[in-house]
């Protein structure tokens, strides 16, 4: 019997917590995006040994193919092999991971399909694919996923956190991914799989994101996977992972948090990019060198952060409770730029001081990336991407942006008015100061871990 269920994790920016978001002192912000990674399931049961094949029809010999003795796997005689030989270390590690967690006795033959929507990599010789009934479109690449250029919106995680919940599925039919507890051990078997297939141990954010959607997040100790990487025991790796995952508390933090209605994430991509781990090293270097100043920039940031997510759950609690209030703020808000925003409230002629309140708290996250930027010498916040942002306050609609996660010369994130996206995208394309911006077809899509409708994948598979 083959039975189909399709699940998706999305994509992510990190709007205000970047760098903090590595310290368990600090809280984060993370949009869950639009851009989402499937994985479509079909599962037979076979007496012979099991097979798992991964199949990713969007890229060139995007295959990769395991037979697995369960009995010598779980006697540690025997790692996944791929048949072709082909390396997919995020693959192999979630797989490796959710086999070692239930340690299976029967077996299966195991088809997961993945499809990466068009958000996550870069789309040059690329021609779309349609479902039979037209609701899902994918791009499909010439090349190999190892030559075809990511854009930063957390495909690795998306693959391991859909695989994960798609590889859980094939072995309980009745999985239930609105069962909280559920949700729980989708996540941390991820985090394993993700932190051994990178062979580090990150924040986690983004596989958080992945499960749990928009939220303000406090990573793991990062102890907890490092125990876990030093065991070379099959049948001790397999013990410590089902502790790790059904009986120890991370003490992690993912409340929930979306933005308000009425108003928009916009990404923009920028022609050039910068390398995350460079940033990184050079930031960690000047915390250790310089240890009480950091601590204090880090506050005051850390502070900004958290009046910002403050402010924006201010402005849902009064789309809920104001309605009518609201809709004349969000009416206000995309007839004025937030220069002129900032300009009424100076004359204390504001009506909405809330959206002033947003303003300030962007302000005030710039204002110490910009200090990081100097005190470190990584470019966080560079002259150019300064000049970008201060030119979107000038923009109808347009309450100010930052350069999301660990800056850089890649992207900007701005928020604004739902009504004025498209007025932004059209009105910014024959300027000058912009000439280097693409705006993203993206936006917030607050829910994590959600199950698709398999007759929208018919045609595809």
């Amino acid at each position: 019997m083959t039975q189909t269920r399709i699940f998706s994790a999305p994509g992510k920016a990190l709007l205000a917590g970047g760098y903090l978001v590595l310290d368990a002192s600090y809280e984060a912000f993370v949009v869950a995006l639009s851009s989402r990674m499937h994985a479509a399931t079909s599962v037979q049961k076979t007496h012979d040994t099991t097979s798992i094949t991964v199949k990713s029809p969007q890229f060139k010999e995007g295959e990769w193919s395991f037979k697995i003795d369960l009995t010598e796997f779980k006697q540690n005689k025997a790692s996944l092999k791929e048949k072709d030989g082909r390396r997919n270390p995020f693959v192999e590690s979630t797989i490796s991971t959710i086999l070692s967690y239930i340690q299976p006795i029967e077996n299966y033959n195991i088809t997961i399909t993945i499809f990466s929507d068009s958000g996550y990599h870069s789309q040059v010789d690329s021609v779309p694919q349609s479902s039979t009934n037209k609701s899902r479109t994918f791009q499909y690449h010439s090349a190999p996923i190892t030559e075809v250029s990511k854009t930063g919106l957390g495909s690795s995680a998306g693959l391991v956190t859909s695989l994960t919940v798609a590889l859980l599925s094939c072995y309980n039919s009745k999985l239930d991914i609105k069962d909280e507890a559920t949700l729980l051990k989708v996540h941390n078997l991820a985090q394993v799989a993700h932190c051994l297939a990178q062979g580090k141990v990150g924040s986690g954010f983004d596989v958080a994101t992945a499960t749990f959607g928009s939220i303000v997040y406090r990573r793991f100790n990062p102890s907890l996977i490092n125990g876990l990487s030093a065991i070379e025991d099959r049948s001790k790796f397999s013990e410590a992972l089902v502790k790790l995952v059904d009986e120890t508390d991370w003490k992690i933090t993912h409340n929930k948090c979306c933005l308000p209605s009425g108003i928009k994430l916009l990404m923009g991509d920028i022609v050039g990019g910068s390398e995350t781990p460079k940033l990184v090293t050079k930031v960690l270097a000047w915390r250790k060198a310089e240890p009480e100043k950091s601590l204090e920039l880090w506050t005051n940031l850390n502070n900004a952060n958290m009046s910002l997510v403050s402010v924006l759950q201010n402005l849902q609690t009064i789309s809920k409770q104001n309605p009518e209030r609201y809709q004349l703020l969000l009416k206000y808000l995309n007839s004025h730029s937030a220069i002129e925003i900032n300009q009424a409230a100076s004359e204390k002629k504001l009506e909405f001081s809330e959206l002033e309140d947003v303003i300030v708290a962007i302000r005030k996250i710039r204002k110490y990336l910009k200090q990081m930027t100097l005190a470190t010498g990584a470019e966080i916040e560079p002259e150019e991407q300064t000049q970008l942002l201060d030119d979107t306050e000038t923009l109808t609609g347009c309450l100010g942006g930052v350069v999301p996660g660990a800056g850089g010369y890649d992207a900007i994130c701005i928020l604004v008015g739902e009504e004025s996206v498209k007025k932004i995208s059209d009105l910014t394309k024959g300027q000058e100061k912009f000439k280097s911006v693409k705006w993203l077809d993206l936006e917030e899509q607050a829910e994590g871990i959600i199950e698709e409708d398999p007759n929208d994948f018919d045609g595809l598979i």
